[in-house]
């Protein structure tokens, strides 16, 4: 159920993360004068304010880098309890998004992710699950 739920609505900049989500992507931009990586999407690179940013897919794989579990969803399209979460990717960028498929109460920091992707109508979200060791995939 999606009716109510607040989804991300692309727009030029961060439309290129968004259409990698669909296809199952994690994009993420670099910036082509120091090498940072910038998330949230921007016109221009936050470490040094540079326009070459450029678009590069991203491992998918990284760790929890902090969490909170919501226990009291904010409306009744969210199945409660849920892991938000800060992911720390192996690239060095963060993102939030949501660890799935985990118990919540097996849920630690420094845990290892790696990224799946939930289809809905609108969109396509990037969420995280726990990898069973840091150098292995699951299926």
């Amino acid at each position: 159920m999606t009716e109510g739920r607040p989804m991300p609505h692309p727009t030029a900049i961060s439309e290129p993360h968004w259409q990698g989500a669909r296809e199952h992507r994690l994009m993420v931009q670099r910036c082509g004068e120091c090498g940072a990586y910038v998330f949230p999407p921007r016109a221009a690179c936050t470490h040094c304010f540079s326009s070459a940013l450029r678009w590069e897919q991203s491992s998918g794989l990284g760790d929890i880098y902090s969490y909170t579990i919501i226990h009291r969803a904010p409306h009744p399209s969210f199945e409660a309890p849920y892991c938000a979460a800060i992911i720390r990717l192996a690239e060095g960028w963060h993102m939030t998004s949501n660890v799935i498929g985990t118990p919540m109460d097996e849920i630690e920091v420094g845990m290892p992710v790696e990224v799946i992707f939930v289809d809905f109508d609108e969109v396509t979200l990037p969420m995280f699950r726990v990898r069973r060791s840091a150098g292995e995939r699951t299926g």
